[in-house]
């Protein structure tokens, strides 16, 4: 056989390498979903009684989307990478036009005074779930094309910044101060990741958090909060009643809890019992042991995301890597933030716990979310299946092609750790500073 098809065989061989989808990973999420239908169940049925709608009305809403986010995220987990980012533009206008979409009259929907729902008919949809990935697969494109230069050049760093700043401006219209302030978080830190100086993201901060603690103290329900925060106990039936509430039933909770289903609590006396304060719940009928538990699959799961992301980008798929870490930073700073409002160590936001409150535009997207880790961690094995086929870890003679029939993207040197991107193992940390 000629060295031309030798080539073309080794070629062959490779593309027909499949790769697999992360177990754990996997593993996890179904563990969050499937507790998240038992708390879902427990917490809501006094609620839906209540509201007349049947016992077990929030529990099937809940399986149901769920049902729908599992197949998005099948959809997604069999999309090749390179489509995706390919229109990334479009997702970047899908972000303005869904939230533009909640202030034109009947499209959108307002509840409580706040314009953050679209009127899909048979359900109602929060566009800023949507707006979330759709602008973490964004940034991941935008910060794989100007990596050289985004720790260089103001003007570089600035667009996404400028991207998030307007995004979160038209959050806090309708307003969504919760949502606002978790976008730049994550903008913040994938443009970090991406090789932007701490020392200019310090003197972006520097200018930006004084005009959102105005903008937080501009409106007095929000001011209201802070202060009940700050002593939920001197009004515990106004309000800091939410917050009184949520630590009761911690605290009736001990080590090992009342008991599945034995929450007292969620009987009228906390509010959003099955979405915003469904941990207070978990930790009331599960206790301590239970409530640690859950903080732990959070943590495995995040942790588990940042490897993969860390991994992705170790063998220079950059795009693959900042979507992972993306990904990694909503799931961890959402599920903190909405620990720790239920603990009392931040101050009341409506963001629900991922996978476990019920909420269907929630569920919808972080299933879709998942999804889109799993392609991730598919398209990575596949890639580490094929450099180890190149470099002969099949154990087969015949595989070895020769050496210049590697492919450059697949090479022994593809491996090696980009200089420019944090996490990479030639920089064991980022350095703060003028050279950050």
């Amino acid at each position: 056989m000629s060295r031309i098809d030798d080539r073309a065989g080794q070629a062959t061989k490779l593309e027909q390498l499949d790769g697999r989808y992360d177990p754990v990973l996997l593993g996890l999420a179904l563990l969050m979903a499937g507790f998240g239908v038992v708390m879902v169940g427990s917490s809501s049925i006094a609620i839906a009684e209540g509201l007349d709608v049947g016992p077990f009305h929030f529990l099937v809403r809940h399986v149901v989307f769920l049902v729908l986010g599992g197949a998005l995220a099948f959809a997604l987990m069999r999309t090749e990478l390179k489509l995706i980012e390919r229109y990334n533009h479009l997702l970047l206008l899908g972000c303005i036009v869904l939230l533009g979409l909640v202030f034109m009259p009947g499209i959108g929907h307002t509840v409580n005074g706040a314009q953050r729902w679209i009127n899909l008919g048979v359900s109602k949809f929060q566009a800023v779930e949507a707006v979330k990935l759709l602008l973490i697969v964004w940034l991941a494109s935008y910060v794989v094309r100007y990596r050289d230069d985004i720790g260089e050049k103001w003007s570089t760093l600035l667009k996404p910044l400028g991207v998030a700043g307007f995004l979160v401006l038209l959050l806090l219209v309708q307003p969504d101060f919760g949502s606002a302030a978790l976008i730049l978080a994550i903008t913040g830190g994938m443009v970090w990741l991406g090789g932007a100086r701490i020392a200019h993201l310090a003197a972006i901060g520097a200018l930006a958090l004084p005009v959102l603690a105005l903008v937080a103290v501009a409106a007095p329900y929000r001011v209201a909060r802070l202060k009940s925060f700050l002593d939920p106990w001197q009004d515990p039936f106004n309000d800091g009643f939410q917050l009184t509430q949520a630590l009761i039933a911690i605290g009736r909770g001990e080590w090992f809890g009342v008991g599945l289903g034995g929450s007292v609590q969620k009987l009228f006396y906390l509010p959003e019992a099955h979405t915003d304060f469904i941990f207070s719940v978990s930790a009331e009928e599960l206790g301590f042991a239970g409530s640690v538990a859950i903080i732990g699959v959070f943590a495995l799961f995040s942790w588990r995301t940042f490897r993969l992301g860390l991994r992705a980008v170790e063998m220079r798929r950059y795009f693959a890597g900042f979507c992972a870490f993306g990904v990694g930073l909503w799931i961890s700073l959402q599920s903190f933030v909405s620990i720790g409002v239920n603990l009392g160590l931040l101050p009341t936001k409506g963001l629900t716990l991922p996978l476990i409150s019920s909420g269907g535009s929630s569920v919808l997207v972080t299933c879709t979310a998942i999804g889109l880790l799993l392609r991730v961690s598919y398209e990575l094995d596949r890639a580490e299946r094929q450099v180890a086929r190149l470099r002969g870890g099949s154990g087969h003679a015949e595989d070895e092609p020769a050496p210049d029939a590697r492919p450059a993207a697949q090479s022994p040197a593809a491996v090696a750790p980009p200089a420019g991107v944090r996490g990479g193992r030639g920089r064991i940390e980022p350095k703060i500073g003028a050279v950050a």
